[in-house]
């Protein structure tokens, strides 16, 4: 077992990325090659195998003897300031009307006579912050993201966080069940460049709240959930219950650009650097021992 441990504290992010890959991948791969239908208990496995990046993250913490206590304690670091918290749930709000208001200028059809009730998305916030997606922040950028910054800037850390975390969605793109399935080539790379743009908000949220997981956490589940009140007529999105191609990608293009402008003002504000006004948070704030440290590995 020793040997295992050492191996795993000598490749850190190499064995992380290897095990959140595989958890994921075989869950979802199975739950795509099952031809299980949409339901909650899905949704529910969909969301088990989100906890890929956490399960890898707390493995290579243990064998390496770091602190699982102080890792997980980012998910509770709730203590942030009001301005951060404010950001936290209102700039998602930005997004979503940026967003709405190009999908209008660009001709895009809306409804606006039903919207969801405020409890929904009170709803979807917390399911998605610890089920939906929000779980994973604790392996993506409470473990991946510090290891990084020790040799790369923030920007580019950022950028290499994104292309695991895109590729490592690949199973819910194989599954005809999931939102990601149904999608055209164009669409999906539009999704990509809104990953990457979000990588460098969720950076800058992570960095600048000194490493707290659970304001990305409920950012990233904030951002997600605005789709709630996105007012694009499903009528015509979904003629006859088909997707309409062209209509579908106005919306992830619409959605894709206000995340990439607030990423590029980031950038120019903060600095490819740090993405803060702080120094970022460390692979110890993270739990991990000093890399390779003989004495924490028995």
């Amino acid at each position: 077992m020793s040997k295992t441990r050492t191996l795993i504290d000598q490749h850190r992010l190499l064995s992380f990325v290897m095990i959140a890959y595989t958890f994921t991948w075989a869950i979802q791969g199975a739950l795509a090659y099952s031809g299980m239908q949409a339901s909650w208990t899905h949704s529910i496995l969909i969301g088990f195998g989100g906890f890929g990046p956490p399960i890898g993250a707390a493995v290579v913490i243990w064998a390496s003897g770091g602190s699982l206590r102080r890792w997980v304690g980012q998910m509770f670091k709730w203590r942030i300031g009001a301005k951060w918290w404010t950001l936290v749930f209102g700039l998602p709000l930005l997004i979503l009307s940026l967003g709405v208001l190009l999908f209008v200028v660009a001709g895009g059809p809306i409804d606006l006579t039903e919207f969801e009730s405020p409890f929904i998305y009170l709803f979807a916030i917390a399911w998605g912050t610890v089920w939906g997606g929000g779980q994973e922040d604790l392996g993506w950028r409470g473990f991946m993201l510090p290891i990084l910054q020790e040799s790369h800037s923030a920007l580019t850390s950022s950028a290499i966080v994104g292309v695991t975390w895109a590729a490592w969605h690949l199973p819910l793109f194989l599954n005809a069940t999931t939102t990601h399935g149904g999608w055209p080539l164009s669409q999906q790379l539009f999704w990509m460049v809104s990953i990457l743009a979000g990588s460098v908000l969720w950076t800058w949220m992570y960095n600048s709240t000194g490493g707290s997981v659970l304001a990305v956490a409920v950012f990233h589940a904030g951002v997600n959930s605005m789709g709630i009140y996105h007012p694009a007529d499903p009528a015509a999105l979904l003629p006859n219950g088909v997707p309409d191609p062209w209509l579908n990608l106005l919306a992830e293009v619409t959605g894709a650009v206000p995340l990439v402008l607030i990423a590029v003002l980031l950038v120019v504000v903060y600095g490819r650097k740090r993405l803060a006004n702080r120094d970022p948070p460390t692979p110890q704030d993270a739990g991990l021992p000093p890399e390779n440290d003989p004495k924490t590995v028995t």
